[in-house]
């Protein structure tokens, strides 16, 4: 869906992590007045001196903000930005909406609607997708699925997000749906990328040119692309961390298993990304998944 022009709305951002930053910024690019929150004050306050509001509280947004808009790590986070300490459930006006933002079970998505519904909160399932670049130039993608009163509240908001904003249900859970499938081929695109890199690099291949040869041959993939120039590199930056992959393939095998549903590649995948972890590599770009492949010598930093 292409980009509308809307009125500007009052939105609150909470989270100003790779995405959430994107996010905010992008919102503010397009009009909106748009506060942010993030558990880190200097995350806010760069925010606000770049022309947009921070909140010193979870309350105060919700005192402020109609639209509020949760871009945390997974459904613990949520659940505390929600009903935490402090949090914005006991706090939002009826008729405001939540956006969550986060790769979730899509059952637990599906509760929290419910839940928030009693209270007179409008919910809206809506997943993300694209990374941090696309999310600072608002060319993401969103997964949504709510009640039609969630997506009116929003307003226009969510296509001042994203490029790409996708109606998949009337009800929560099939946004989450839909993102847990992505993330099973995003993890093992991830997956195969090292697997092939790590065998280019055993074999004696120039890396280099391995990389330019692949993304000119039908074996690319868009992971492939995007992630082995961080190997080339030899810079593992979180981007996005290998322990992201740990948990959402362990939601997309937890998905499968309760439709007794066999997921052979993604099983794989998830073993490779858990041996990473384990061997020290949680917290480093999710490329690092090649430094579970024995007898191969990785490039150094540039």
């Amino acid at each position: 869906m292409s980009n509308p022009q809307t009125s500007p709305r009052r939105a609150g951002v909470i989270g100003l992590g790779a995405m959430g930053a994107g996010i905010a910024q992008s919102l503010r690019r397009a009009g909106h007045e748009v506060h942010a929150y993030d558990i880190r004050p200097g995350a806010a306050a760069a925010f606000a001196a770049e022309g947009g509001t921070a909140c010193a509280s979870l309350a105060d947004m919700a005192a402020a903000c109609g639209i509020v808009i949760s871009v945390v790590v997974n459904a613990q986070q949520t659940e505390a930005v929600l009903y935490g300490e402090g949090g914005i459930a006991a706090a939002m006006r009826p008729g405001s909406v939540f956006v969550m933002c986060s790769t979730v079970d899509p059952n637990w998505s599906i509760a929290q609607e419910a839940r928030l519904q009693e209270q007179g909160i409008l919910y809206l399932d809506a997943p993300i997708s694209g990374g941090a670049a696309r999310a600072a130039s608002g060319e993401m993608t969103m997964m949504t699925a709510g009640r039609p009163a969630a997506y009116e509240a929003c307003g226009g908001v969510l296509e001042s997000m994203a490029g790409k904003v996708y109606r998949l249900g009337d009800r929560a859970g099939a946004g989450s749906k839909v993102k847990i499938i992505n993330q099973l081929l995003a993890g093992v695109h991830i997956a195969a990328a090292a697997e092939a890199m790590a065998l280019g690099l055993r074999e004696g291949v120039d890396a280099d040119a391995l990389y330019e040869v692949i993304t000119h041959s039908a074996g690319n993939s868009w992971m492939f692309e995007n992630r082995m120039p961080h190997v080339l590199a030899g810079d593992y930056t979180p981007l996005s961390a290998v322990d992201i992959f740990v948990k959402d393939l362990g939601l997309v095998l937890d998905t499968a298993r309760h439709a007794r549903f066999p997921l052979p590649l993604a099983s794989t995948a998830h073993q490779m990304f858990m041996q990473a972890s384990a061997a020290g590599h949680g917290r480093e770009d999710d490329s690092a998944v090649i430094k579970i492949f024995p007898g191969i010598s990785l490039p150094e930093p540039k």
